[in-house]
């Protein structure tokens, strides 16, 4: 299982709107505000890089006032 961090920016006063969109995902583990260039951290989990890169582009790239993102993806030491 892997596990990504969606760094997301939301339009200028739709990130309540967003963040309350995006927490309703099961495929979303995690959803915190953030302070800075991005407005909210998402932590995802899939089975591989495609899983993750489809939760990001089908899901949250899909929501009303995401304008962008960032995807990061762990690794094991």
């Amino acid at each position: 299982m892997l596990i990504g961090f969606v760094l997301i920016k939301a339009a200028p006063k739709l990130e309540h709107e967003v963040y309350n969109k995006l927490s309703k995902f099961d495929q979303i583990i995690e959803l915190n505000p953030l302070f800075g260039e991005y407005d909210l951290i998402a932590k995802i989990e899939g089975d591989d890089f495609e899983k993750l890169g489809e939760i990001t582009i089908n899901i949250i790239r899909k929501v009303k006032g995401v304008i962008d993102t960032k995807t990061l993806t762990g690794t094991r030491f």
